[in-house]
């Protein structure tokens, strides 16, 4: 099994307990003050395993299983045979470190989800394939144009905070995933180039 399938396999595992036993999600949720007073620094990383409905946990884990297959390779290739899942799981610590850091003294505050190290993954992919079409709301985008859109549109959202998504989150995983893969990855930043000029 592929590093890849197998962060998916636990991952929805673990939501799906979850979703049947609040106490697991309550566990392993980003929840500030259980790190900042009682040292649970796996939360760090757990919080990415839980997620709040369904839907949320389907959307991630189906990007994750289109985009990740390439980034694998890229990082085994870079980094050898655990490579991928170094990438993924420091994608998830600093994709929620901001928000911690933000909340770190907020007893109401809590987040959970894969969606930053998802973003991660998918802004890596798009510096391969920049012109692949991605489909948004039926709607066939070419992964550069979304990705612009996309950090354009977490940006307001942030900034308005009307909603309970972590923008955040978000953005500094796509963040994280595209520096990551320029520093680790050999030759990614030229291939981006090559294929953003060449089309």
């Amino acid at each position: 099994m592929s590093a890849n399938l197998l962060i998916i396999v636990l991952t929805v595992l673990v939501s799906m307990v979850g979703f049947s036993n609040p106490k697991v999600i309550e566990a392993l949720l980003l929840w500030p003050p259980a790190i900042s007073r009682r040292s649970e620094f796996y939360r760090f990383v757990s919080y990415g395993a839980v997620h709040g409905d369904l839907m949320h946990l389907l959307f991630n884990m189906v990007t994750l299983y289109f985009f990740g297959r390439m980034i694998e390779v890229e990082y085994q290739q870079a980094l050898g045979q655990f490579g991928y899942v170094g990438f993924y799981v420091a994608a998830l610590v600093a994709s929620i470190l901001p928000t911690y850091l933000r909340h770190r003294d907020d007893p109401a505050y809590r987040s959970l989800g894969a969606s930053g190290a998802v973003s991660a993954v998918l802004f890596s992919y798009i510096l391969f394939r920049p012109w692949d079409l991605l489909i948004v709301f039926v709607v066939p985008v070419p992964a550069i144009l979304y990705a612009v859109l996309y950090t354009i549109y977490s940006v307001v959202s942030e900034r308005r905070g009307k909603d309970n998504i972590n923008h955040s989150a978000h953005l500094w995983g796509a963040g994280f995933g595209v520096a990551c893969t320029l520093l680790l990855v050999p030759g990614a930043g030229q291939t981006f180039l090559l294929r953003i000029m060449g089309g």
